[in-house]
């Protein structure tokens, strides 16, 4: 597997946190997105669609803990490639199934789904991109069908210095949303938003990583950050605007139901 050079300089954030060794790349971490799957019932066979796969960690773990059935879209063929690897080394290549695909055109991806699940999607665009993303969420789901997200929350008075600093730092023009115009967002869709939980940013705690990647992830971290001076730059400086803006900045977890 032949795998393209990173330039840590122009690329996305959460493509940098990855190359450091990052493995839970949510605003909330994994606690959070543990609590949104508490909130439905999973049930062997059923079906996920989940948008920007990267690895296929997640997908990896739905099929193993519940038994479902995942089809992952991701962009990036070199991160299709890992993804399938691990699902292959798992032994669930006939359950999980990767696919190299652009959540822009989910028209593409036969077929609908009891769940579609998206993490750190719609926070990085903007609003007629949500829109758009939205409405091929909506065409995918099965009647009833759910979409499981989470996502950055950002409030305050603040939000159009958040929106230029996060721009700058994470190399995406990022649009987090407060808690009612996510919800708006999605009614807006004709997703219904059934519950919903805020809380505090967990991506670049160091106790959190700790906690939920293992304490080697952390050190592993740690060390790519002393010997690759760009990355450490790059990563540092989201930390700094998330920290600044601590009060402002934090992750919301919304489960939205398409009309049965």
């Amino acid at each position: 597997m032949t795998v393209t050079p990173l330039n840590l300089k122009t690329a996305s954030g959460h493509q940098v946190l990855a190359a450091a060794g990052k493995k839970i790349l949510r605003p909330g971490g994994r606690k959070a997105t543990e609590i949104l799957f508490t909130w439905v019932n999973f049930q062997p066979g059923e079906t996920v669609l989940e948008l920007a796969a990267s690895f296929g960690y997640s997908a990896i773990a739905l099929a193993q803990r519940y038994g479902v059935k995942v089809v992952g879209i991701e962009k990036n063929p070199d991160s299709v490639a890992r993804a399938r690897a691990n699902v292959e080394a798992a032994g669930l290549s006939a359950q999980v199934d990767i696919r190299e695909g652009d959540f822009f055109h989910l028209e593409r991806i036969p077929g609908q789904f009891d769940y579609v699940l998206g993490e750190a999607i719609l926070s990085m665009q903007s609003a007629p991109a949500k829109a758009k993303i939205l409405q091929g969420v909506g065409a995918r789901l099965k009647p009833g069908g759910q979409y499981l997200s989470h996502e950055m929350l950002a409030q305050g008075a603040h939000i159009e210095d958040i929106y230029r600093e996060l721009a700058t730092t994470i190399r995406v023009n990022t649009a987090p949303l407060n808690e009612l115009d996510w919800q708006g967002t999605y009614e807006q869709a004709n997703l219904t938003v059934q519950q919903h939980r805020t809380g505090p940013m967990a991506l670049l705690n160091p106790l959190t990583i700790a906690q939920e990647e293992g304490l080697g992830t952390l050190l592993s971290l740690g060390w790519n950050l002393l010997v690759h001076p760009p990355m450490r730059q790059r990563i540092l400086a989201m930390r700094r605007v998330f920290t600044k803006y601590g009060d402002d900045l934090g992750y919301i977890i919304l489960r939205a139901q398409k009309p049965s």
